[in-house]
């Protein structure tokens, strides 16, 4: 069976984060635009990535539709050995618990009232900024220490810091760009994927 789609064009968000790995993995799959008619709801009623494979099995939220991905299409993204393995799951803890809550907080206060044609609160994204700058002290330290977030090796947990760039980059917030020379660093070496460019 092939793997089915449902997303938004992949710019941003979960759908962004799908479309990277199906093409790090050069998986096949159909892509299904999102459309009330064909659209399987998620468990929110909201229009959110899904995926539907393997029969009747259709998931829902970006990060858990990577992860199936990467097991299933085994050979790159979540580490095999324990250790490995391990350093994966405590990067992607850091990402979930202290970047992607900062980084959304920068989207719902610029990106999402722009596309709305609402004002904009600068105040809220001053305060996103300083928040994030605090919590990228400890990605300098990390990254002063090994190339990439979990080790030396790219994996899922690198790629999903990708998640709400396009959406910031647009209201000329790059968040990548972060405070110091090792984030910087690690920030354009994952953003320079020829993947993740060619899907820009």
């Amino acid at each position: 069976m092939v793997l089915k789609v449902y997303s938004v064009p992949f710019a941003s968000g979960g759908c962004g984060l799908v479309a990277m790995v199906l093409a790090e993995k050069q998986i096949p799959f159909e892509l299904v635009p999102i459309d009330d008619s064909t659209w399987p709801r998620g468990p929110q009623n909201s229009r959110q990535a899904a995926l539907q494979a393997d029969g009747d099995l259709i998931l829902y939220e970006g990060r858990a539709i990577c992860r199936y991905l990467t097991e299933k299409y085994a050979g790159q993204g979540i580490p095999t050995g324990l250790q490995g393995r391990a350093l994966f799951e405590q990067a992607a803890s850091i990402e979930f618990a202290n970047f992607c809550p900062q980084v959304l907080s920068l989207v719902m206060a610029s990106a999402y009232p722009m596309s709305r044609g609402l004002p904009i609160d600068e105040a809220a994204i001053a305060r996103g900024k300083s928040e994030l700058s605090a919590k990228l002290e400890v990605y300098e330290v990390i990254l002063g220490k090994q190339k990439y977030l979990g080790g030396n090796e790219f994996t899922l947990a690198d790629l999903f810091h990708l998640c709400y760039t396009p959406s910031l980059a647009k209201e000329g917030i790059d968040i990548l760009v972060g405070t110091g020379p090792n984030f910087k660093r690690w920030g354009n070496d994952i953003s320079a994927r020829p993947t993740w460019i060619k899907l820009q």
